[in-house]
């Protein structure tokens, strides 16, 4: 569904997921694994790509263990794909996703403690989001490995929000992917899913939460008169 105006208690902590959700890091991504597989000995299989969209990193793994075979260094890819994302960046910077930059403006004016629950390593969250100029409105960051389990598992926003110090019921969550949503939807946070790469399946749009368009409908739900 879309957004439900008829809820419009404020959160007392707002949890974030990164790549597509904070920024637009799709096409960046996808061109740094580009040439990070030619690098590695292997030909840029848009398909096999696309089939890793919204997966957790162990299903990537399968997946692209599967395309390209025992042969495939799964360390050196990753390695050289850090590495051209980084490099790319310096090119072409990274942008935040619309809508994101005044909804982290009103949140902050209304001192709503934020997060972030991110599948991405540490240096790579913190990189991005201090050159998107938005790394400072966050008084936390729940990145891959420091919950004891990943998404599509709660436990990344059960984290956050216990450093936050906030009920996750109190807690508003913003996604983009499938396996965000049903982290977010599983920590019994109030879960706004922005598809970016592809639309929700059935099965999550099932879970009753709200499929937005774009993070500033959510303003509607700052107001000052609310």
């Amino acid at each position: 569904m879309g957004l439900d105006l008829t809820q419009k208690k404020r959160p007392l902590g707002v949890v974030f997921d990164m790549d597509g959700t904070l920024i637009d890091t799709e096409g960046p991504a996808r061109e740094a694994f580009a040439k990070a597989i030619v690098e590695v000995g292997f030909a840029f299989e848009p398909q096999t790509y696309a089939r890793c969209l919204g997966t957790t990193f162990t299903e990537t793994q399968v997946i692209l263990q599967q395309a390209y075979g025992p042969g495939l260094d799964s360390t050196a890819l990753e390695r050289a794909w850090t590495a051209h994302f980084f490099a790319g960046q310096q090119q072409a910077p990274i942008v935040t996703k619309p809508g994101i930059k005044p909804l982290l403006k009103r949140l902050q004016d209304l001192n709503i403690p934020m997060a972030v629950a991110t599948s991405n390593q540490r240096e790579i969250c913190e990189a991005s989001l201090a050159d998107c100029q938005i790394l400072g409105y966050f008084s936390h960051l729940v990145c891959v490995g420091e919950a004891r389990n990943a998404k599509p598992a709660p436990d990344p926003y059960l984290l956050a929000a216990a450093k936050l110090g906030v009920d996750p019921k109190r807690c508003w969550a913003l996604e983009d992917s499938d396996i965000g949503t049903r982290a977010a939807h599983g920590a019994g946070m109030r879960t706004f899913q922005i598809p970016d790469a592809r639309p929700p399946s059935e099965s999550v749009v099932a879970l009753g939460h709200e499929v937005l368009g774009s993070s500033s409908e959510l303003l509607a739900l700052l107001q000052d008169n609310d």
